[in-house]
This record gives structure tokens, C-alpha cells and sequence, in this order.
């Protein structure tokens, strides 16, 4: 027979009550302090998923569909496609051969795909990445298909959709939200249009978006952990420099994103710089929100010194890495430079490949900084936000019985006019968001801001530049993000009285009718169909758009 366990003394059974009893009011005291940092979490768990889903399956059905047509490089395809196709074969961008003269882009187009001079690297004025992104697609389905050489592209446009949901219903806290987002972003004309073109730029809006969302779980994550730590810090004794919050791993996942984003284009140096600074002023809210005494300082020595070297760190290494291919090649653009020039002093130290590599990109920046040719479809950054210039990518006037025209003259036009209704509600979002951000301190205003800050305010400062409107699908998603909080300010609160709550319901499900069959009616210059050339004349609503 079991003799029975000896009695606890007093003090033992006094502190093994307490531990007992302190766990539940530890765990309460945790979650509170969860809601405190980061609100309610979202509810409806399935139709945060199943709408965004859906609304991501429908507007991948239209980008997809007919995506070979025109069979033609279209705009600045006639760079980016053939490039694509040279770095599969040598590795780097190289020169076009003379053989062909005006007439490549219709020698590719029919087959004929040795068009390069093998000898002579090409000076690409754009980094690589999203270059490889195309050529991903030309990889899969073969270089002279039309649907392979905007496959890759369509897909990131079809899979930004879904993203732009999920963030969405975090940013609000609402699957409804999240779903209206994702559905807005299917049906606006700009984001559609670049989808089903093979350009760089839509690489740079995914790349940043990206970035964001993974920014949005750090911010998840890390309050998290600083709720769990500060009660921790509350039973056993303070420490004014508050709790470190670990390594962060959703910051490296940013970094890289960052990374793959500059190495498309120098643009995305901008969101690199304004996400940054992003990142660390949610760490400063969250400290003193959970009432450190020195929550800047606090946030600057745990969290903004390692976001630094992790964040600009990874985003410096990614960026290098994504040159890999001119490094390993002896034809790319310099290659061979150091050798007739010879360094002196320190720099004689420095590896002649990374001596070409700092040149090629001095010369890149000369490029760029002498881009101040007239164009009769440059735009002023200021009209971009209100679709006062879209940039005509294609335009072909057949006459009666030319590719199937049967009246005395038609149109066969890619223009990407973005939806108006979204566009023009983006502009008073600007201000709504901006008076919400800095008098009510409204976090997710100055998110969205920041994605306005990263893709279009720089634009501003390059006035002497040669610009163009369709730079602005580098920060669509943050536009369709803007309209989504105007319409989750016409819902009203959760508290609000029914009838307040429907009227706000039936004002957004208009506004959502209405853009839907605005962005069906423009369809038809969005994707090259061949109609009578007064339809496309109604069209174009204003003189600027021609």
C-alpha cells in the first residue's frame, strides 16, 4: 500500500496557489494587451479567404484571356521581350544584330529569334530581375509565343489580386474589406493592362507589395511577442528598455522582396526607404503604447538598429545576387573594362568585375539623369492620380476589310486608362487618409500613405524628367487600398444603427455596380479589339486621352 505524499508546508502550498491562479490572470492580462496593440482580428475566416480567391480567379480569367493578342511586341516589349530572350541564351542582355534593321521586332515576332550579335553585351538601363521574370514564361512555353512572353507577368498581375485581399482584410480588420479590395484591383484598368504586357513595372508593384505585406505580419508578429513579454516584464520587475523581439524573420522576407524590387528598377530604392522608416515607427507606437518611458529610444536601439542592417542588408545582398548573371558572363555590357583601365592606389585592391559592375552603373545613372527628351505622351506626376495622360502602348487604324473591319475605318488601340471610378475616388482618398493619419492617428491611414510615398510622391521630384503615366502601376495596389477605407468609413462602425450600416452597404454596392460596367465598357481598348473608330472615339472622354 501507497503511503500518502507528506503535506506542503504553508509557504510552498501559498505559492503553488499563487502560480495557479496567476497563470489565468497572466494569459488575460496577454490577450488584453494583444488587443490593445492589435485590435480586434478579423472575423469570417472562410470568406476571407474564399473572397479574395474568387475575385483573384475572375480577374485572372480576363487577364489570361486572348493573351497572345496582338501577336506584335507591344510598347517597350520590343526591349524587355527580346532581353528576356538574350538572357536565357547568353546569360546578359546583348546587342541587337544590324541584319534586320527596323524590322527585327517583326523578324522575332514570325520566328526568327537569332537576332543578337553574340559578341556585344547591350547597355540594359533597367536591372534584371524583372527581365528574368519574363523570360520565365518564354522558358516554359517557348520564346516565340506571344502567351509565353506575358505569361510570367500575368501571373504575378493574377496573384497580386489575391494579395491585395489578404492585406486588405488585415489592414481593416474585414473579410468583407478584404474582398472588395481584391475585387476593385480585378476590375481596374491600369493594373489589367499591364498584366497583359510584358513590361518591368508591374515586377516592381509585386515586389513592393510584397514588402508590405510582409512588413504587415512583422508588424503582427513582433506586437505579439511584445504583448507576451511585457507581461512577463510585468510580474517580474521592469526594464525601461522594454524587450528585444527577436530575429523577425518576415523583415528578411521584406528585405528581399526590396532587393528583387530595385533589381528590377532604381524605383523601387524609394519603397526600400519609406518601408523602412515604416517598419520602425509601428515599433515605436507599439512601445509606448504598452507604456514604456523612453519608447523612441527604445525602438531605435531594439528594433531600429537590426531592422537597418537586416532590412537594407538583405534587400544590398538580394540586389547584387540578381546581377549574377553579368558577373558569370565574359560578353555582358563592361566586361573587360577594368583591363583597359587599369586602377591606382586602393582601388587596385578592388576585383576588376566589381570595378565594371560600379561603371556599368555609373553610366546607368548618366542614362537616366540625360532622360529629358520630349515626348508627345510625357506626363506631369500631379495628372497621373486622376488618369490625366495614360500613355498609348498600341494603336493600329485598319480600314474596311483589314483584320476583320467591316465599316470604312476602325481602331485597334492598347490604352491603359486606368477605371475612373477608382482612380478619381483615389484622389479624395489622399486627403481623407492623410487629415485621418495625422489628426486621428489612424495607423492604417499612414500605411496606405506610405505606399503612395514609395511609388508616386518621388515622381514629384523629377520634374526635369522625361515621365510617364504608366510609372503609376508601381503603387495601384495602394490606390485600390485607399478606396477601400473610404468605403469602409461609408459602412460605418460595427456599433452603428442598422439602417446606417445598410444605407452604407447599398452606397458601396453602387459604387461597385457602376465600376464594374465602367471597366467592361473600356475593355475594348484594353485589349486591341478591332472596333469601328467613332466606338473607340466615345471612349476617349477627354482630348488628353487621345
Amino acid at each position: 500500500m501507497t503511503s500518502p505524499a507528506p503535506a506542503l508546508p504553508d509557504a510552498a502550498r501559498e505559492r503553488t496557489v499563487s502560480r495557479e491562479s496567476g497563470a489565468p490572470r497572466q494569459r488575460a492580462g496577454e490577450q488584453a494587451l494583444r488587443v490593445k496593440l492589435l485590435g480586434q482580428p478579423p472575423t469570417q475566416p472562410l470568406l476571407g479567404w474564399l473572397g479574395p480567391v474568387l475575385a483573384a480567379l475572375f480577374g485572372g480569367v480576363l487577364r489570361f484571356w486572348d493573351l497572345s493578342r496582338p501577336h506584335q511586341l507591344v510598347f517597350d516589349e520590343t526591349y524587355y521581350v527580346k532581353q528576356a530572350w538574350s538572357m536565357l541564351q547568353f546569360g546578359v542582355e546583348m546587342r541587337n544584330t544590324d541584319k534586320y534593321g527596323e524590322e527585327i521586332d517583326t523578324a522575332f515576332t514570325h520566328g526568327t529569334l537569332d537576332v543578337f550579335d553574340p559578341t556585344l553585351g547591350d547597355l540594359a538601363v533597367h536591372g534584371p530581375v524583372g527581365k528574368w521574370v519574363i523570360a520565365g514564361g518564354m522558358e516554359i512555353f517557348g520564346p516565340e509565343s506571344s502567351f509565353g512572353w506575358r505569361f510570367a507577368v500575368c501571373l504575378l498581375g493574377t496573384v497580386s489580386i489575391l494579395m491585395v485581399g489578404r492585406i486588405a482584410r488585415r489592414l481593416f480588420s474585414s473579410s468583407v474589406l478584404g474582398t472588395l479590395a481584391a475585387l476593385l484591383l480585378a476590375v481596374e484598368g491600369h493594373h489589367y493592362v499591364h498584366s497583359r504586357t510584358s513590361l518591368l513595372d508591374m515586377s516592381v508593384m509585386f515586389f513592393a507589395l510584397c514588402a508590405f505585406g510582409a512588413l504587415l505580419l512583422d508588424r503582427d508578429r513582433s506586437r505579439g511577442i511584445l504583448a507576451r513579454k511585457m507581461q512577463h516584464r510585468v510580474e517580474h520587475g521592469p526594464n525601461w528598455l522594454g524587450p528585444w523581439l527577436g530575429w523577425r524573420p518576415w523583415r528578411w522576407v521584406a528585405g528581399i522582396s526590396l532587393g528583387l524590387c530595385a533589381g528590377t528598377k532604381w524605383s523601387g530604392l524609394y519603397f526600400l526607404v519609406v518601408f523602412g522608416l515604416m517598419t520602425v515607427f509601428w515599433d515605436m507606437a507599439a512601445r509606448r503604447a504598452v507604456g514604456l518611458r523612453r519608447p523612441r529610444l527604445s525602438a531605435q536601439l531594439r528594433d531600429g538598429i537590426p531592422a537597418f542592417f537586416v532590412i537594407v542588408g538583405t534587400t544590398a545582398v538580394t540586389y547584387v545576387l540578381s546581377w549574377w548573371g553579368w558577373f558569370v558572363s565574359s560578353h555582358g555590357y563592361n566586361r573587360g573594362w577594368a583591363a583597359d583601365h587599369p586602377a591606382e592606389g586602393m582601388w587596385a585592391r578592388v576585383p576588376g568585375a566589381a570595378r565594371e559592375w560600379w561603371h556599368l552603373h555609373a553610366e546607368i545613372l548618366n542614362f537616366h539623369r540625360g532622360l529629358a527628351t520630349p515626348h508627345s505622351y510625357q506626363s506631369d506626376p500631379w495628372s497621373w492620380i486622376v488618369m490625366g495622360r495614360p500613355t498609348s502602348f498600341f494603336a493600329e487604324y485598319p480600314k474596311l476589310g483589314e483584320d476583320g473591319c467591316t465599316v470604312d475605318l476602325c481602331a485597334k488601340v492598347i490604352t491603359p486608362i486606368g477605371t475612373p471610378t477608382i482612380w478619381w475616388a483615389a484622389a479624395a482618398a489622399i486627403v481623407v487618409l492623410t487629415f485621418r493619419w495625422l489628426l486621428a492617428r489612424d495607423w492604417r491611414a499612414g500605411a496606405i500613405l506610405a505606399g503612395y510615398a514609395g511609388g508616386y510622391f518621388p515622381w514629384f521630384l523629377l520634374g526635369e524628367r522625361t515621365i510617364y503615366q504608366f510609372y503609376a502601376v508601381s503603387f495601384v495596389p495602394w490606390v485600390v487600398l485607399s478606396v477601400t477605407y473610404l468605403a469602409g468609413l461609408a459602412f460605418g462602425r460595427p456599433t452603428a444603427s442598422p439602417r446606417r450600416r445598410a444605407l452604407g452597404a447599398a452606397a458601396v454596392g453602387g459604387y461597385v455596380t457602376i465600376t464594374v460596367v465602367i471597366f467592361a465598357w473600356f475593355l475594348p481598348v484594353y485589349t486591341a479589339q478591332v472596333v469601328p473608330h467613332h466606338t473607340w472615339w466615345l471612349h476617349m472622354w477627354f482630348p488628353s486621352w487621345v
